[in-house]
């Protein structure tokens, strides 16, 4: 079955169900002709929460217009829509819950493709999971990025900047008539933060993965570029609909090796890295930290970007973007991958030019902008279950460090006491942050924890941290993040006190608690789990949420 004729009402008769069907349909002017054809789902996450899908409507309507100029017939439905900043506590609690409905709606409804638009952080990866389980031919598409502002001179982009500029201002460097000014300056247009971090990245990876078409990662929000891969995306959700290559097709272990290798050439958001690894679950690909590592010991820093970099999303796309990059990449790449265009990455990548001169913003293999392991996988007795750090946007003189430690009991416990002079924190101090993983807390981006007030006064800009939940994809630091498993979960987190040392060792791929194993034996005697939260969509994520070495999607999926 096909078109109108898909997932039928159940009634107990069939052609009832056809009848009533098109009786509904006929309300809202379909005739004959319309219902005769291929159907081409398009998932709407627009919404007044979600300013950086302001530009939305004009991308549902370019992707009609391709679907219709195929002759396919498009029907637009809308699914929850997850904005980082107007959501709490975190819209990572919520990413399983917009792939569940995503998932369910591709199947219940007729349609035989799908156009999922996207572009905040956690609409992307969910949508890539409900595709993967629900088998529905699917096209990615994002909103795109904003473009840059300036402020007294200084070109400046959400996020990174805000994070930047927010830091100075806690220093006293900026009064509170600048950061006013700032406000209005960081977020100019419409579109996802123009910085390499998370929608900037996924948007990437889903054109790597090949769920997305070629260069359609980079073209700017409300930019006639962005409109016109809205409508190419139209015309090839038609052509799979009337001729259908499911998810499973695309999302192969040669597709995840290709993502995470433009991952770590990307310098990306670490949230990708959790975000891959439960797209591949879904997918039944077997993903794995170890893949990582392995991949990121030979994948050069490539792409000179925020928070590793110094460019904005606006000069990646001038520089050709991810076909260009694919290009360079091409010795590192599995070239037999294929995309929704129905050719091979590798077919592409032959028919891509490689300019002879181009903005320095693309490296090469040769010359690149920074060694391999712009990600890292850490492991030792603090995490276990893997952890990860973002070593591109650190510092340097802290990758090898050991100091005493100073530990938090959740965000909201850091938020009180972090400023607080008493706790005599020093930046030789590792800051511990448990709590924040994804079973207590929903896994929050509270793990670049903010340097102490009073040390930031006198020029300290960074320190290492350490914790069981997220930072943002736009943070910097040396921040070692989803540490698994998690100290609600009886992770080593739980364990560790005030004062007890603590090593990062990164060129040794190693974080330690330096406590004997007696010691944490009595320790480990007496905690407890928090207790889960009380009713509703918290608790039973809290009660099937699998850990972040797992990529923390449900596990009942």
């Amino acid at each position: 079955m096909r078109g109108i004729q898909k997932s039928l009402t159940s009634y107990g008769d069939p052609e009832f169900s056809k009848f009533l069907r098109r009786t509904f349909l006929a309300s809202a002017g379909y005739d004959a002709e319309d219902l005769d054809r291929p159907i081409v789902g398009i998932a709407d996450t627009s919404s007044d929460y979600n300013p950086c899908h302001r530009d939305m409507p004009a991308l549902v309507e370019a992707v009609k217009r391709g679907v219709l100029e195929k002759g396919a017939l498009p029907l637009v439905f809308p699914t929850c829509s997850l904005h980082e900043i107007l959501v709490s506590p975190t819209t990572m609690l919520y990413r399983n819950l917009l792939a569940l409905e995503t998932e369910e709606l591709l199947s219940c409804q007729p349609m035989d493709a799908v156009v999922l638009l996207g572009g905040c952080d956690k609409t992307v990866p969910a949508q890539l999971m409900a595709a993967a389980s629900a088998g529905v031919p699917a096209v990615s598409l994002v909103t795109g990025p904003m473009r840059t502002g300036s402020w007294q001179g200084e070109r400046l982009g959400a996020c990174t900047d805000c994070r930047r500029l927010w830091a100075l201002h806690r220093a006293g460097q900026l009064t509170g008539t600048d950061i006013a000014e700032v406000e209005t300056r960081l977020c100019s247009t419409a579109g996802t933060c123009m910085v390499m971090g998370t929608a900037s990245t996924m948007a990437c990876l889903a054109e790597a993965l090949g769920m997305a078409l070629s260069g359609s990662a980079t073209p700017l929000s409300g930019s006639g570029d962005r409109l016109r891969v809205a409508v190419r995306t139209g015309r090839v959700a038609a052509r799979l609909a009337a001729s259908p290559v499911p998810p499973a097709a695309l999302l192969t272990p040669a597709a995840f090796r290709n993502a995470l290798t433009v991952l770590l050439a990307l310098g990306g958001s670490t949230n990708a890295v959790i975000h891959l690894l439960a797209v591949a679950r879904r997918a039944r690909v077997p993903l794995s930290l170890d893949d990582l590592a392995e991949l990121s010991r030979k994948v050069p820093l490539l792409v000179d970007l925020k928070p590793s970099g110094t460019g904005y999303m606006e000069d990646f796309h001038a520089a050709g973007g991810i076909p260009t990059l694919l290009r360079v990449l091409e010795p590192l790449l599995d070239g037999s991958a294929r995309t929704v265009e129905g050719h091979t990455i590798g077919e592409a990548l032959a028919a891509t030019p490689l300019p002879d001169r181009r903005p320095a913003v693309i490296r090469t293999l040769e010359s690149p902008l920074g060694p391999p392991g712009a990600l890292v996988v850490l492991r030792g007795t603090l995490a276990p279950g893997g952890a990860v750090l973002k070593r591109s946007a650190a510092t340097a003189s802290l990758l090898q460090h050991e100091g005493p430690a100073v530990v938090f009991e959740s965000p909201d416990d850091a938020a009180a006491r972090v400023d607080d002079p008493s706790l005599g924190i020093t930046a030789g101090h590792v800051m511990i942050l448990r709590n924040a993983g994804p079973r207590a807390a929903g896994m929050p981006e509270a793990g670049s924890l903010p340097i102490p007030r009073y040390l930031a006064a006198q020029g300290v800009r960074d320190m290492v941290r350490i914790s069981d939940g997220r930072m943002s994809g736009t943070s910097f630091g040396t921040v070692v993040l989803h540490a698994a498993p998690e100290s609600a979960a009886g992770g080593p987190l739980a364990l560790v006190r005030d004062g007890d040392l603590v090593r990062l060792d990164v060129p040794a791929s190693r974080v330690d608690l330096l406590v004997d194993e007696a010691e944490l034996a009595s320790r480990r005697s007496v905690w407890s789990p928090p207790r889960l939260p009380e009713r509703g969509w918290p608790r039973l994520h809290a009660q099937h949420v699998l850990q972040a070495d797992c990529g923390c999607d449900l596990d009942f999926c």
